[in-house]
């Protein structure tokens, strides 16, 4: 019997330390994507890196005009030329078109390391905002229910808009 009491307290203990420990944790999600592109320095960045590219593209389809016509004018002149003549000026569009090849590597790169600087202060600064919205209405976790992001559902509370208000728009 004393068994039997000290088994069925241990039971109790446990079911209740259970249910304390559920009701103490408050879990919120929230789309983080959504909330970046929502923010008006999202939209300042897409603008710069939208010129950076056009800028980029630019001066690729400049390089790539200048290959094509070289190449039709040497391919015009090829007739009247020496063999010494038509191998410099292979050698000089097979340089050419390595240049743009390495330029366009050079852009894509350059585009990346932009990109990476423009969004780092946005997403520290929505970081930010969810922490304080988050402590400030007592959740001890928030998920990123963003696509993709790991959670199946999501029926929580949404910090979205609350968070957006913390930001001011």
């Amino acid at each position: 019997m004393k068994q039997f009491r000290t088994l069925l307290f241990a039971a109790v203990l446990f079911l209740g330390a259970t249910s304390f420990m559920q009701a103490q944790s408050k879990v919120a999600h929230i789309n983080t994507q959504e909330l970046i592109q929502a923010m008006p320095e999202w939209k300042t960045a897409q603008g710069e890196m939208d010129k950076l590219g056009k800028t980029y593209e630019a001066d690729i389809k400049e390089m790539v005009t200048t290959y094509q016509n070289k190449m039709k004018q040497y391919e015009s002149e090829a007739s009247t030329k020496t063999d010494e003549e038509n191998q410099k000026r292979l050698v000089e569009v097979q340089t050419m078109q390595q240049n743009i090849q390495q330029y366009q590597g050079t852009a894509q790169q350059e585009m990346q390391k932009k990109e990476v600087e423009l969004l780092k202060p946005i997403t520290e600064k929505a970081k930010a905002a969810i922490l304080k919205v988050a402590k400030a209405q007592g959740y001890q976790y928030v998920l990123d229910s963003t696509q993709g992001g790991g959670v199946i559902m999501a029926d929580g509370k949404n910090l979205l808009e609350d968070v957006k208000k913390e930001l001011g728009f």
